[in-house]
């Protein structure tokens, strides 16, 4: 169970009602941040503090992203819950798929020539390879169901055969 904070107008206030003691910049990874802590005394005395924090000693502490990036972010992640959305980025999954299959079955990012003709054509290779590879996994795979046979099937069956 995640637990969300609240944003007052003092701060952030924690699922348990306690205010937060400090707001500061935070750079994360050349990111900026805002960082929001709590005070050490309330955190460690609070009954649901394994389901906020995982140091042992240390208070909560936040990073939260500036107010522009914050509503970007939450805008993006409505946008994901959109069906057509879903179905835009279902032909990137299977793009990003089959770039993640040639590199780490097929060697991609690495080459063994010198020169961008040659790469070029061992990755054109390489494309034709991934295609013959599922083309024979396709056609040596067994069918899921078995269709029903077309009238005009049944019919050239019963014609065809020996009586």
């Amino acid at each position: 169970m995640r637990l969300r904070h609240r944003l007052g107008a003092s701060g952030a206030i924690c699922p348990r009602g306690s205010p937060s003691r400090s707001w500061g910049p935070l750079r994360i990874k050349g990111h900026d941040y805002i960082q929001v802590r709590f005070d050490t005394a309330t955190c460690r005395a609070c009954p649901v503090r394994t389901s906020c924090t995982a140091s042992p000693d240390r208070p909560r502490a936040l990073a939260l992203l500036p107010r522009p990036l914050h509503e970007i972010q939450a805008r993006n992640r409505a946008d994901q819950a959109d069906p057509a959305w879903q179905a835009r980025y279902a032909i990137r999954a299977g793009c990003e798929s089959t770039i993640s299959e040639n590199v780490r079955v097929r060697g991609l990012r690495r080459t063994r020539y010198r020169g961008l003709a040659k790469t070029h054509l061992q990755h054109v290779l390489t494309a034709m390879a991934c295609n013959v590879a599922r083309l024979g996994d396709w056609l040596s795979a067994t069918p899921r169901t078995r269709r029903r046979a077309s009238r005009f099937h049944t019919l050239c069956q019963a014609l065809i055969a020996p009586t």
